[in-house]
């Protein structure tokens, strides 16, 4: 392929000035210097902390002979093409979405976006699609998989380069359908830039990200920016019952849907009944049952039925699957002592999701045995919510342990002072462990018959990561030694 092919082909990236001629032959291309290779286009893209402009010299003695950028160096190198353009990292998705032969044209791609639900959405409707006998591939927190084949996933939505060598993947393996996690971050950083979606889902919108983001209300623009992203032919599901979710669809051009609890929209749900069983529940008067539990996952099942009826599956066949399909991996995954107490697992690690969780265990529980709550926040994350995630922890608990989450580079006794803070000193139903493993050995010591354990906070993960290392660690696994089952 060569240069002007990339940056030509449909969406026309608009060159500001260029030295060296278009036409040559490329062989890959990279935002990380690290990984160009001779032949290479090398996109210099601004980041927060490291600006990709200051690596074009390295990437040119790596091979590359071609540099995207936003301003030419101060010496140009005989031999290779620069190109001047406004935006790189905008330029960086058109042109990887070119490079690898424009996948999402060949493929219906599903973006979801939203503070909590993304993983269980993108996981149930990949399992449903895959339950309907369709290729299906997945982009999520906890895995990506490419039509039945996993691999752990690094973060919630990959960049550009390698989300596009992802979806020719799935192309190539003959995938139709694809449901991928979009975050907020993707969406600044435009790392979804040249894509097409064929869907766009919003779940609700609540206190997360702003150390990034520096105000709710451009986290919510963000999340926005994706809706009004889609085209005309696409179709955009949002949540009536979240205070965001019209606002996600204004000025949206694609087709617009409403799911709701609580009015009539055009997808309406009713919890008939809700048990550490799952739900029994009825959409637009059709009931059935789900292995999911809680209102929560209600609302997660009601995005995936609209988003797939909109697109024109048979009823029956959804609601089918739906009362067939498993929760993801440390998605309130729970386990049971033989005395009937019972520990759960869940990646809560917002002030509503953790709300959500406990909510949810109250309602379910309703006055048998103790609620015990392990929870704590990680390091080098929004530090406005620990203090709310320990009020919220000690007022839906009988009994709380704050504790380590993933302290990265932070002192994780200050973590804990965060968070200990948003306790009223009138509060005694908490204590402070410090070392993760011996906080949840210390409540499965105390939770007698009928007790709850809930574990908020790390989820599916299996690692806890301490100044800059991943050290093995399984919320699950620990509960199963300590339960001895």
């Amino acid at each position: 392929m060569k240069v002007q092919e990339l940056i030509l082909v449909v969406e026309n990236i608009k060159i500001l000035k260029s030295e060296g001629p278009l036409e040559i032959e490329i062989t890959g291309v990279a935002t990380d210097s690290r990984k160009v290779a001779q032949g290479f286009v090398f996109i210099a893209v601004p980041g927060l902390t490291v600006d990709g402009h200051s690596y074009i010299d390295k990437a040119i003695d790596k091979g590359a002979v071609a540099i995207i950028c936003e301003s030419l160096p101060h010496q140009l190198i005989d031999g290779v093409t620069y190109i001047v353009v406004a935006n790189t990292a905008r330029a960086a998705g058109i042109i990887a979405h070119n490079y690898y032969d424009r996948p999402t044209e060949k493929l219906k791609l599903i973006g979801i976006t939203g503070t909590n639900g993304k993983t269980t959405i993108a996981t149930i409707m990949y399992r449903l699609m895959r339950l309907l006998g369709h290729k299906t591939g997945l982009v999520s927190t906890i895995e990506i998989i490419v039509d039945g084949q996993s691999r752990i996933s690094q973060v919630t939505t990959p960049d550009p380069i390698r989300i596009n060598e992802i979806l020719s993947e799935m192309v190539e393996a003959g995938c139709d359908y694809v449901f991928m996690e979009v975050s907020s971050h993707a969406v600044v950083q435009q790392r979804i830039s040249g894509l097409y979606f064929t869907g766009g889902i919003f779940t609700n919108l609540t206190h997360d990200h702003l150390d990034y983001h520096g105000s709710f209300k451009d986290y919510r623009d963000t999340k926005k920016m994706f809706f009004d992203s889609l085209s005309r032919d696409a179709i955009a599901i949002s949540n009536a019952d979240d205070t965001n979710g019209k606002f996600m669809l204004q000025n949206c051009k694609a087709g617009k849907y409403l799911y709701s609890l609580r009015s009539m929209v055009d997808f309406k749900g009713r919890i008939l009944s809700s048990d550490f069983n799952g739900l029994e529940m009825e959409i637009n008067g059709t009931a059935f049952h789900s292995r999911l539990i809680g209102k929560f996952n209600a609302y997660n099942l009601l995005a995936v039925y609209g988003m797939l009826e909109a697109m024109e599956f048979p009823k029956e066949e959804i609601l089918l699957g739906l009362s067939t399909v498993n929760p993801p991996a440390g998605r309130f995954e729970f386990i049971r002592r033989d005395d009937g107490a019972i520990a759960i697992v869940d990646y809560a690690h917002t002030p509503d999701a953790l709300k959500n969780i406990l909510s949810t265990v109250n309602e379910i529980r309703g006055t048998q045995g103790v609620l015990l709550t392990i929870v704590g926040c990680g390091g080098d994350r929004d530090r406005q919510k620990r203090p709310e995630m320990a009020k919220i922890a000690a007022q839906l608990s009988d009994q709380v342990i704050l504790t380590s989450d993933n302290p990265r580079s932070e002192d994780p006794e200050e973590i804990l002072r965060d968070m200990e803070s948003g306790l009223e000193e009138q509060e005694t139903n908490w204590l402070s462990i410090t070392d993760r493993k011996q906080a949840i050995k210390t409540a499965t010591r105390l939770a007698k018959e009928n007790d709850v354990i809930v574990v908020a906070g790390k989820g599916h993960e299996k690692y806890q990561e301490i100044k800059g290392e991943k050290h093995p660690f399984d919320d699950k696994a620990l509960l199963l030694e300590f339960f001895e089952i």
